[in-house]
This record gives structure tokens, sequence and C-alpha cells, in this order.
């Protein structure tokens, strides 16, 4: 079977729900995983998202910031939320589909909302930015995060680091912007090579590329300027990496009305 994910940081999902339904209703993915949702678990449009074919739900949010959601037209077998650094922030959520799905072995998707880490690419004068090492610190030693060699796993989200040169439109010019340092850079690789991940943006876009999912609102015309940066990801474990049937990111997403800041990034994994 062909299972579709997306990842989506919405940038506050009731106030982009018609987007969401735009984009859902052209793609239909059986997966939706959404960021920064900004809404408590007792305000989410759970009945809009039901109406849109998207029955099974497991929710870690909060008033007006973070929040993440995963959405699925298949029944899961358990969900769980994890704390990173002892601050109940709202930043991961991950669910578990079986047999109920229809899959023959069991599938765990993990969807994180790493943080932003502020402006000053400095963890003795910034906190935002010590937490958001900290963060990448304590996924990277995480074992939930550390799939075995037959174990199917997906992880996605807004991991707020471009990792690689061509992950942002200037690696000279970003190199001491908070996204794209070496210390970021190097603390997130670092957490995909621990777990064995494969990153499937450049599984199957060459590093020679330009790939972005994310272009700043400064921008007066964000799409001539296309100063982009590469965000948002999904990866999977090493027993689904031959497993990849189609990756996709929905660029077109940021020229919406009043759009999110990031655009939808689609995999489709043949089970």
């Amino acid at each position: 079977m062909s299972l579709t994910i997306t990842s989506w940081n919405i940038n506050s999902v009731r106030l982009r729900i018609e987007l969401v339904a735009k984009f859902v209703k052209a793609v239909r993915p059986d997966i939706l995983c959404l960021q920064e949702t900004k809404c408590p678990d007792d305000k989410f449009p759970l009945k809009r998202f039901k109406r849109l074919g998207y029955e099974h739900v497991a929710l870690n949010g909060q008033k007006g910031y973070h929040g993440v959601v995963v959405l699925s037209r298949l029944p899961f077998e358990a969900t769980n939320i994890r704390t990173f650094c002892d601050n109940l922030d709202s930043r991961h959520v991950s669910v578990m589909l079986g047999a109920r799905a229809g899959l023959a072995r069991p599938l765990t998707l993990h969807n994180f909302y790493v943080p932003a880490g502020g402006d000053i690419p400095d963890p003795a004068s910034n906190p935002k930015f010590a937490h958001k090492l900290a963060f990448l610190d304590e996924m990277r030693d995480c074992a939930e995060l550390h799939p075995g060699d037959a174990d199917h796993h997906v992880l996605v989200g807004d991991l707020n680091v471009a990792p690689h040169e061509h992950d942002v439109w200037s690696h000279r010019q970003l190199l001491d912007v908070v996204s794209h340092t070496p210390l970021e850079c190097e603390k997130l690789l670092a957490v995909r090579d621990r777990g064995g991940w494969i990153d499937v943006a450049r599984a199957r876009v060459p590093l020679s590329e330009k790939l972005y999912t994310w272009w700043s609102y400064r921008a007066a015309d964000w799409q001539a300027a296309d100063r982009g940066r590469r965000l948002d990801h999904i990866w999977v474990s090493p027993a689904l990496a031959g497993r990849v049937g189609g990756f996709h990111v929905a660029r077109r997403a940021r020229g919406w009305e009043r759009p999110s800041d990031h655009v939808p990034v689609t995999t489709v994994l043949e089970l």
C-alpha cells in the first residue's frame, strides 16, 4: 500500500484552516502533521478535520504558541507525547500505526517543532538559542529516535535548521544567522546520524541544488527575492530508505492569500 505523509508548519491552524482544507482536498495525504498550531487542545477544529476525512487525531497543543498534531485517515495503535528539556511547550507528538491501518509491519511517526532559537547565535547571552541547542542534544540522545535496522520509523517536522550549504539562499551570508550556524547544523546532523535516519529530501534532490521550505514574511516579493531556507524535514529509518516513492515541496502554497511562511512537504512510502 502507498502511504502519503505531509508535514507543514501552519503558523496558526485556526487562522489558516481554509488553506489546510484547500491543500488536503487537492493532495489528500493519508497523514497530515502540523506544527506551530498555536491552539489549545480543547479549541482545536476537530469537526472540520473530520469532515475533511481525518477521523484520527493526536494532539499536543497550547494557547498562542507552538503546538503539534498528527491527523490521520488511518487509525492509530498508540500515541505518545515526549517532553524535552523539562519544558511543557508542546513540541512533540508521536503515533504508531499497525494492523488496524492495514500495515503488515508497525510504523512509528514522530512530529517535532524544534525551538527557533531567537536572533542571537550565542547561548551565553540568548536563552532561546541555548534552549534550541539543548533540545537538539536531547533529540540526539533520545533512545526512541534510534530505530533498529528493521524498524519502520518516520520523523517529520519544522526542525528549524537548514543544515546544508544549498538549504539556504546564501551559505556565506547566513553562517552567523540562527538556523544555519555551524553549531546548529552540526547538532541536527548528529541527531540524524545517531539515529541512522535518511533525509528524504536530500536523498531525492542532490546537495548541489537549492531547496527551500520557508520564506520570510519580511520580503516584499518573496518569489522574486527567493531568499529561502529548508527548515522542514522528513526523515525515514534505514528500513524505509528503499520504500520512498515520491517527495514534493508545495512551493505554490507560499503564494496563497495570508499564507504560512512555511510550505507543505510531502513524501509517499510504498509499504
